[in-house]
C-alpha cells in the first residue's frame, strides 16, 4: 500500500484506522473521506488530505481514486445493525451500493479493497459455538445480508477479474474513542462510560447472552496486517473470522466491578437486539486467520477492561 483511502473516515473504525494508516504509511499518503465534510474530527481535517465521498456515489470514488492515484481502498461505509433493521433500504443502499462501487472503480484503476464484514453475516443455522470459517450463512437481518453479499461481490470481483479483495468477519467492536453507532453489541461499550461517569447502566440484553468481541486496537492492527499479507498465503480472503475474546454481559460487569466497585446495573431486555444477538454466534474459530496470515489479538477481557477506564477516567476528570 502506497496511496490509501479511506472511506468513511469518521465512523466507528475509520476515526482510529485513519490516524493509524497515517502514522505507518505517512500523512500525505492517506486520504480521509466521509460523507460529511469538513469533518467534525478536526484532527482527521488537520492531519493529512480529505475529501468528501458519498460512498453510493459511484464519481464521488473514481474522482478520488484519479485524483490521488490510490492504489488501496478502505471501504468502511455501513449502517449497524440495529440502525438497519429501522432502515432497510438505506442499509442496502450503503452496505451493498458502497461496496459494488469500490469494486467497479478498483476494477477500472487496479486497486485493492479491504471491506469489512461481520458475525452479523451468520444467522441461527451457523454453529455457535466454535464457529467455522467456511459454513452456513443464513442471515436474518439486513444488515447480515449486506455483509453476505459484500463478502460473495469481493470474491467474484478477486476470481473474475483479479481484484485484490480482502475482508475481516468483525466480531463486537469495543473502542475508548468513538462513541457506538447502532449495533447490537455497543453495550459493551456503552457500560464503560456509565462506570466512570457513575451512572447506572441499562442493559438491553439478557445475562448469559455470549457474543465475540474485540478491542479495537487488536481491530485496527487485524485490518492493516491482512492487507500486508503474502497474497500467496491467502485462500479464504472475503472473510476471515477474526476474534479475541468472548464474553455474556455478567462477565464483563463483573470484570468491570474490579475497578469500580459501586458500577450499577438494571437490565432492560430490548427485544429487537437480543433477537439479533440469538441469532449470531457465542464464539468464532478463526484458526484459518491466524494460519494464513499469522493473525493473534494482544488484548483480553482483563487487559481490555484496564486500558478502558483507565483511558476513559482521564477524559472525564
Amino acid at each position: 500500500m502506497k496511496k490509501i483511502l479511506v472511506i468513511g473516515a469518521c465512523g466507528q473504525i475509520g476515526s482510529e484506522l485513519t490516524p493509524a494508516l497515517r502514522k505507518v504509511y505517512g500523512n500525505d499518503n492517506v486520504i480521509a473521506s466521509d460523507f460529511v465534510f469538513p469533518f467534525k474530527n478536526e484532527a482527521l481535517n488537520n492531519s493529512g488530505p480529505s475529501c468528501k465521498i458519498d460512498a453510493t456515489q459511484i464519481k464521488d470514488i473514481a474522482d478520488c481514486v484519479k485524483k490521488y492515484h490510490i492504489d488501496s481502498i478502505f471501504n468502511l461505509a455501513a449502517i449497524l445493525s440495529a440502525k438497519a433493521e429501522a432502515n432497510p433500504l438505506m442499509g442496502w443502499d450503503i452496505g451493498v451500493g458502497a461496496v459494488l462501487n469500490c469494486l467497479e472503480v478498483a476494477k477500472e484503476f487496479g486497486c485493492a479493497v479491504f471491506t469489512p464484514s461481520s458475525i452479523g453475516a451468520f444467522g441461527p443455522e451457523t454453529p455457535a459455538d466454535g464457529t467455522p470459517q467456511d459454513t452456513i450463512q443464513r442471515p436474518k437481518t439486513i444488515y447480515g445480508i449486506t455483509k453476505v453479499t459484500g463478502e460473495l461481490l469481493s470474491d467474484y470481483y478477486f476470481l473474475r477479474y483479479g481484484v485484490d479483495t480482502r475482508s475481516l468477519r468483525f466480531p463486537g467492536l469495543i473502542s475508548n474513542v468513538t462513541l457506538p453507532g447502532g449495533g447490537t453489541t455497543d453495550y459493551a461499550v456503552e457500560v464503560y462510560y456509565s462506570a466512570v461517569k457513575n451512572e447506572t447502566f441499562f442493559c438491553p440484553l439478557k445475562k448469559g447472552t455470549f457474543l465475540d468481541m474485540m478491542y479495537m486496537p487488536d481491530a485496527i492492527k487485524a485490518s492493516i496486517d491482512l492487507m500486508e499479507a503474502n497474497p500467496d498465503k491467502l485462500i479464504h480472503r472475503n472473510s476471515f473470522n477474526v476474534t479475541a475474546m468472548s464474553f455474556e454481559p455478567e462477565m464483563l460487569f463483573n470484570e468491570i466491578r474490579k475497578h469500580v466497585p459501586d458500577l450499577k446495573i438494571e437490565y432492560r431486555y430490548d427485544e429487537l437486539r437480543q433477537n439479533i444477538a440469538d441469532s449470531w454466534p457465542n464464539y468464532m474459530d478463526d484458526s484459518a486467520a491466524r494460519e494464513e496470515w499469522n493473525w493473534k489479538p494482544e488484548y483480553d477481557l482483563q487487559t481490555m477492561t484496564v486500558d478502558m477506564l483507565r483511558t476513559l477516567k482521564m477524559r472525564f476528570k
